[in-house]
Formats: structure tokens, C-alpha cells, sequence
């Protein structure tokens, strides 16, 4: 029996639906890239003449009406995910939306209750998940490798002294907006997986950069307290480092060291694609010893086509989402409680 195929239509057409969205839902045999809404195409940024075989929108309104249209993907900056969410849902269809999942925890509860109410998944883009690194941490911490983990540290560190050629939305001051949700979400998330919630939070947001006249927060530390055990996520844009930290984790019986960031991101810039030869796999020279220490490989990658195969497995009734919204919702309010902690200055509990 033929596999159902499910037609995906994207909102936005920016780097997050033409690298991470379009290239991945076109590895999964069992979707097909149906519809692209884009409000403003120009002539150097136009789905209609990229992509001519799929359906063009220019208005969300018009998509949602689409019969044939089985799944709304939002790649739209953050301010706009709740509304266009809610919209796709009460018009029947399935939703993925790119993290931050919302600005707010309300909003995300108000999302999960109703897409319950209209009996479709509701999943969030938490892609880095499926982060080669963090794939092996995770066999790290679930087979016991370093004994009980005492500390945890997890960085997105980078070296971006000037703010010339940011995307506009990502340093205006606005719900959703900073590092703690832009790449401070992957991390957090990636923690919430492995230990759960923690039970306090201190965290410092602030501008690195001299060059910021909006004050917008292009940096963060939190610290999440666990029992005998505290995790730190770090965002940087003032780091000059040849090879920057990715992970450091401490444990009873063994520490495990990871530089570099997941490669990825970097493929899919480059344009290559999931079943290329060398995607997502590290170069050799990453893997680093010396006397006194073991060299751990990293994981052979699942890749991120592996959020978009689950999400086929569970329409299908086959397993669980990808990522469950009452998980994105929970990093949400872990955000908001770190903005509180750096707002009062203080440790919040949870």
C-alpha cells in the first residue's frame, strides 16, 4: 500500500525556509513542498521564480484556504508565530513552527490547548536536537560514561564585533527578540532534554557589543540549578577564539570536551543537501588527543531530516512528534524566568 504524502505549504521565504526547511521536507519521500507564502518577493528573492512547479501565495489567508494543503510550516520572525499559528490550526491544518516557539508561555499554552480542541499536531523546530555533538552528550550522560554530572556548560560562541549585516528583525528590541530566544532556545532546549526543569534559574542578558544603539541583548549566561548539579548556556558575540567551546561536561568519573559548533548549518549553507557524501559529518581534525586523555568520536549524524521523518511517523499515528509543543513551551517560560533573574538581579525558582 502507497505511503499517505502529505503537502507542506511554507510561510515566509527568508534562510530559514530556503536552508533550513526546504532542503530537509525535500529528503522525506512521503512530503511534498506544495505552496510558499511570501508577501513581499523582490527580484533577487522571489519563490515563484526559484521554485515554479509549487504554488505561490501572497497572502496567508489565501494558503490557509487551500483544501489540499495538509501543513503549515511558520518561518516568520517570532512576533508572528502566535497569530499565524493559531490561524493555520483553526483552519485544520497541522503546524510546524521555527523556535522561539512564541515569546511568551501563555501564548504557547493558549497554541497546545488549541490545537487539542482541533485535533492537530502542533510541533516546534527545535533542530539542534539532532546536533551531531549534542547526540553524542546525550549517549554520554544516558550510558553513565562520566558518572554523575556535576556541571554542565553548553556554548554558542561567536565572533561578530559589528552588527553589519544582521537580518533587520533579529537586533530589534521586540518580543522574542534577543540571544536567550534566538540561539539561547537551541540550548536551553537541548539542557530541558537531558535533565528536565530545573529547580532555580540566576541569568545575566546584556549587550557585548559597543556598537548596539538599540540596546539590543546579543548576549547571555544562564545558570540552571539542579540537584548537586548546575548547567550553564552561554551566547557570545565577543569571543575570539580559533576553535570556540561547544560543550564541557563534568562528571564523577570523566570530563568530555567538544570545540566546535555541529556542521550542519555550515553544509546547508553551502548549499549541500542531507544524502550528500560528508554531510553533517565532522572533519577528521576535529577529533583531538593527547596522552592523558581518550578522543570520543562524535556520533555518526542522524541529520535534521529526522525532525521532519517523525513528524511523517506521527501523522501517520506511528510515534510521537519531533518535538512536543508542552516541551517548547517549558523552555519559553525558562527564558522568561531568566529574563526575570537578570531584570531583578537575583536567582529565580522555578
Amino acid at each position: 500500500m502507497a505511503s499517505t504524502v502529505y503537502n507542506i505549504g511554507i510561510i515566509g521565504y527568508g534562510t530559514s525556509a530556503k536552508v533550513f526547511h526546504i532542503p530537509l521536507i525535500e529528503a522525506v519521500p512521503e512530503l511534498n513542498l506544495y505552496a510558499i507564502t511570501q508577501r513581499h518577493p523582490t527580484a533577487e528573492n522571489d519563490a515563484s521564480k526559484d521554485l515554479p512547479d509549487i504554488k505561490s501565495y501572497g497572502a496567508v489567508e489565501d494558503v490557509m484556504k487551500d483544501p489540499l494543503l495538509d501543513i503549515v510550516v511558520v518561518t516568520t520572525p517570532p512576533p508572528t508565530h502566535f497569530q499565524l499559528t493559531k490561524l493555520a490550526l483553526e483552519n485544520g491544518k497541522h503546524v510546524v513552527v521555527e523556535k522561539p516557539f512564541v515569546p511568551t508561555s501563555r501564548e504557547a499554552n493558549q497554541l497546545i490547548d488549541i490545537a487539542k480542541m482541533h485535533r492537530k499536531l502542533l510541533t516546534v523546530y527545535q533542530n539542534r536536537r539532532w546536533d551531531s555533538d549534542f547526540l553524542t552528550v546525550r549517549d554520554l550522560v544516558k550510558n553513565d560514561t562520566l558518572g554523575r554530572i556535576v556541571e554542565f556548560e553548553s556554548h554558542f560562541d561567536r565572533y561578530k564585533p559589528s552588527m553589519a549585516g544582521s537580518k533587520a528583525w533579529k537586533t530589534r528590541v521586540e518580543p522574542g527578540g534577543g540571544a536567550i530566544y534566538d540561539l539561547g532556545a537551541h540550548l536551553i532546549d537541548q539542557v530541558h532534554v537531558l535533565f528536565g526543569l530545573p529547580k532555580k534559574i540566576t541569568a545575566f542578558l546584556g549587550s557585548q557589543r559597543v556598537d548596539n544603539p538599540g540596546d539590543y541583548h546579543d548576549a547571555c549566561t544562564v545558570l540552571l540549578h539542579y540537584e548537586k548539579m548546575v548547567a550553564t548556556v552561554k551566547v557570545s558575540v565577543l569571543s575570539p577564539e580559533a576553535a570556540q567551546m561547544r560543550f564541557w561536561v563534568r562528571g564523577e568519573n570523566g570530563s568530555y570536551k567538544k570545540l566546535h559548533e555541529d556542521c550542519q548549518e555550515t553544509h546547508l549553507k553551502a548549499g549541500m543537501k542531507p544524502g550528500d557524501l560528508g554531510f553533517g559529518i565532522e572533519p577528521e581534525e576535529w577529533y583531538d588527543g593527547n596522552p592523558l586523555s581518550q578522543t570520543y568520536r562524535t556520533v555518526h549524524p542522524q541529520t535534521y531530516v529526522i525532525f521532519y521523518t517523525q513528524l511523517v511517523h506521527a501523522l501517520a499515528g506511528n510515534g510521537e512528534m519531533p518535538v512536543k509543543p508542552e516541551d517548547a513551551s517549558a523552555v519559553i517560560r525558562l527564558i522568561e524566568l531568566a529574563k526575570q533573574s537578570s531584570d531583578e538581579g537575583r536567582t529565580v525558582y522555578v
